[in-house]
Order: C-alpha cells, then sequence, then structure tokens
C-alpha cells in the first residue's frame, strides 16, 4: 500500500481524477465527506440511540450522536498528528498537494459515521437482529437464501450495515452520500465478508463489515485504495486501510474511558474506584496542585478524563508511526491500544465498565425489552413487504406499508435484498422511534 493512492477523492460515479492540489482549501474534499454525514438523516438519528446506557433520563449521560462526535474530535487529532509525521517523511506527498490535515479529515469523517449502521438499543441491537433470524419467526428464509445471505442476517453487523447506510443506493440515486474512497476505506475496520469465519490473530477476522450486496462497490474501493487480498481465495478479505487503525483507537479511548466517565456519574462506580484507575493513566502528567483544588467529585473526573484522553492519543500516534511501514505491508494485526504502554490499565478500566455498567440491571432490564420490540418490528415490517410483493398483502400488511419510509417501498425481486432492507429500516430507528412504533404496532399507545 502507499499513501497516495490511499488518500484518493474519488467518490462513485467519477469519469476524472481527482487531483488534491486542484481542491478549494477552502473545503477541501475530504471536509466535504464530513458535511455530508452530519447533515444526513441516519447521523440525526444517532441523537436518540443507546451509547451504553439505554434510555437514561440524564443530560450527562453519552448517546450514540454525543459519542460520535466525541470520537470525531480524537480521530481528528489522532490523524493530524500523524498527518503532520507522514507529511515530512514522504515530501512527494507536498508536491501532489496533500497536508497534514487532509489525515485529521478523513479519520474525522470515517469517525463520524463510524456508529451509523448500529440499531437501536446498543449492541444488543445487533444480536436481537440475529436473533430473529437464528431462533426466532425469521428462521423461515434459512432455506432460500445462500449461505453467505443466511450468515449476513444470523451475524447482523453494525459496520456491514453502516456501509450499506452510507453507500446505498435507492430511487435511482447511487452511491448513497459519495463519500471520498479514502473516507470509506478508513471506516471499514473489517474490510471483509461475513464468510467464511476464520478465527484468528488477524484482528480483522473478528468481525466483518460488507454485506453481500456491496462487496461489488467496496471491491472497487479496495482496487482504487490499492489495498491488498489477505487471503489467496475467492473470499472477500482486503488488508485494512491504515487509517482505520487511527479511527479503531479513536472510538476505543474515547468508549473505555467515557462510558467510565458515565458509570461515575450514574454511581455505577464509586469515586474512590475512578479516581484509583484513572490516576494510573496520568500519573505522568497530573498537575496535583489544580487536581486538589477541585471541589466536586464531577470535575476532578473532567479533569483526569481530559488528561487521560490526551495521553491515550499521544500514544495510539505514538505506535501508530512506529508501526507505520508495518501496516502497509498488511503486517500489523491489532489495535493501536494493544500496544500501548497503558494496555494493563485500559483493561482494568473495561473489566470493571463491564462488570458495573454494562451489566447493571437497568441495563440489561432495557436491552431485554429491546430484543422483544426488534423482534416484533423486523417481523411485522419483513411480513408486509413481503406479502405485499408476493400480490398477497391484507389490509393490515397495506396499512403497515404507508409506514415504511418511499425508500424502502419499490421493493426488489430478490429475498435477501427486502429483508436486508427491513434490517437497515429498523437499524436506522432511534431508541424512542423504535419503542413509539411498537406500542402503536400493538394497539398499546394511539396517542
Amino acid at each position: 500500500m502507499n499513501w497516495e493512492q490511499l488518500l484518493s477523492l474519488k467518490r462513485f460515479g467519477d469519469t476524472n481524477k481527482r487531483l488534491r492540489k486542484d481542491q478549494d482549501d477552502t473545503r477541501l474534499g475530504f471536509e466535504v465527506d464530513y458535511d455530508r454525514i452530519i447533515f444526513s438523516d441516519s447521523f440525526r438519528s444517532l441523537q436518540d440511540k443507546t451509547q451504553v446506557v439505554p434510555l437514561s433520563k440524564t443530560d450527562f449521560v453519552h448517546t450514540r450522536l454525543t459519542h460520535s462526535l466525541e470520537v470525531s474530535v480524537v480521530a481528528r487529532s489522532l490523524g493530524r498528528i500523524v498527518g503532520k509525521q507522514l507529511i515530512a517523511k514522504y515530501p512527494d506527498l507536498v508536491e501532489k498537494g496533500y497536508q497534514a490535515n487532509d489525515f485529521g479529515a478523513i479519520t474525522a469523517a470515517a469517525a463520524l459515521s463510524h456508529d451509523i449502521g448500529n440499531p437501536p438499543f446498543g449492541h444488543s441491537g445487533e444480536k436481537a437482529i440475529g436473533e430473529y433470524f437464528k431462533s426466532g419467526n425469521g428462521k423461515k428464509f434459512k432455506d432460500q437464501l445462500s449461505d453467505k445471505q443466511w450468515q449476513d442476517l444470523i451475524d447482523f453487523e453494525g459496520n456491514a450495515n453502516g456501509f450499506k447506510t452510507l453507500t446505498e443506493t435507492k430511487n435511482n440515486i447511487s452511491g448513497g452520500l459519495r463519500l471520498s474512497y479514502a473516507t470509506l476505506g478508513a471506516f471499514t475496520k473489517y474490510p471483509k465478508e461475513s464468510l467464511p469465519k476464520k478465527p484468528s490473530n488477524n484482528i480483522v477476522d473478528k468481525k466483518y463489515g460488507v454485506f453481500q450486496n456491496d462487496t461489488s462497490f467496496f471491491v472497487e474501493i479496495a482496487h482504487e485504495l490499492g489495498l491488498d487480498k489477505i487471503r489467496n481465495d475467492d473470499h472477500i478479505a482486503f488488508m485494512r486501510h491504515p487509517l482505520a487503525f487511527l479511527v479503531e483507537a479513536a472510538d476505543d479511548i474515547c468508549y473505555t474511558i467515557i462510558d467510565f466517565e458515565d458509570g461515575i456519574n450514574l454511581g455505577l462506580i464509586s469515586e474512590d474506584y475512578a479516581l484509583e484507575y484513572l490516576i494510573k493513566l496520568v500519573r505522568d502528567n497530573i498537575n496535583t496542585k489544580k487536581y486538589h483544588s477541585l471541589q466536586n467529585t464531577k470535575d476532578r473526573i473532567s479533569y483526569l478524563r481530559a488528561l487521560a484522553i490526551g495521553n491515550l492519543i499521544q500514544e495510539a500516534a505514538s505506535v501508530f508511526i512506529d508501526k507505520e511501514e508495518q501496516i502497509l505491508k498488511g503486517e500489523f494485526h491489532i489495535s493501536l491500544l494493544e500496544k500501548c504502554k497503558y494496555e494493563a490499565q485500559i483493561n482494568d478500566i473495561i473489566k470493571l465498565s463491564v462488570e458495573k455498567i454494562y451489566k447493571s440491571k437497568d441495563v440489561v432490564e432495557k436491552e431485554i425489552a429491546g430484543y422483544k420490540i426488534i423482534a416484533d418490528l423486523l417481523d411485522t415490517f419483513i411480513t408486509a413487504i413481503n406479502n405485499n410483493h408476493n400480490h398477497s398483502a391484507s389490509n393490515y400488511d397495506k396499512l403497515i406499508l404507508l409506514l415504511v419510509p418511499d425508500k424502502y417501498k419499490e421493493t426488489s425481486d430478490d429475498l435477501y435484498t427486502r429483508v436486508l432492507d427491513v434490517c437497515n429500516l429498523v437499524a436506522n430507528f432511534s431508541d424512542g422511534n423504535a419503542i413509539l412504533l411498537h406500542k402503536k404496532i400493538r394497539g398499546v399507545d394511539l396517542v
């Protein structure tokens, strides 16, 4: 892999090559990506989607929207730090018009959209969709689908749904948001299809990032960016875009530190625990006089959080630069934070967060409710759309179809496409919208 190719400004449908030196510096091509994501419907729905605590009524607990904005800020910093060093290392990039801020713009846009495909009710939403097909009413479709199509459904993946959301083609409008291929490459943390499942030490194999309907477009992107295949067979599995490591690091930093902070503010983790764990991350540069002058828990935690994030940004950037040549060769197979000097402290914080936050009674009870809500919505919409396609829609089905956004009404002759579109529809609901719609469908709440 080489950086000039990896920084491709190409967008779906381009017939002429876009050159960086021809770009208007008042609004770079990569910055356009950020703008398009910000103004998209799917991004706005993140304001009412769970990050860690579902349906929280407090102002200070993060949603997917605030989390995504924060990850984007961290990713931009990482990109700029790395970009500054790469521009110095590769002067030919400067000759072609590239700047350090280009790296920040790409990582910021990719990070901004990193959760755009995630269903309501947190990560349990992904599992709920998969469970509907694996053991719910959706299992009846298994014999009508290919193995890969079926795997897409029973292992429904928010990352793949995000790629679909950013690039989907509806109503004869191609290419979705028409983001640059560099941003789409940086967005795709798992550049492979759902099968074969090959657990390995390569982080690319942890999950998958592309549904069957999107593989041909992803292959086009991979070839444009110069991503090499990681296996010599017919399966879709490519090396990661190097900047995907920075996007992943930004996400890891934010959910490790900020989810922990949410747990503290909610009273799920005691201040004594918090201080003990966070101070281990910042002891080298904490201003003890300033720290002891802070009068309340929230201010003390905020100060430590800011220091911790700053330290981890510097660490992740340092690891990236140190391993850059391995990354370009596809020989670096773990996350950046797994190689940083704070790995043990990060693991301790995550372990405590799992125990005290992610498995807390309030979180678990709402995730259970989410399973039922998602299964019912999938069943209702899939039944109505399939019956309508087969010209056997009941009056009830026809009423349900009136609730379906226009872009989903032109149904495909392909069963997999119809079903996957419904999964995308449900995944795009906010938590509150899913709950409200479920109540109305069941006749529980007509207000």
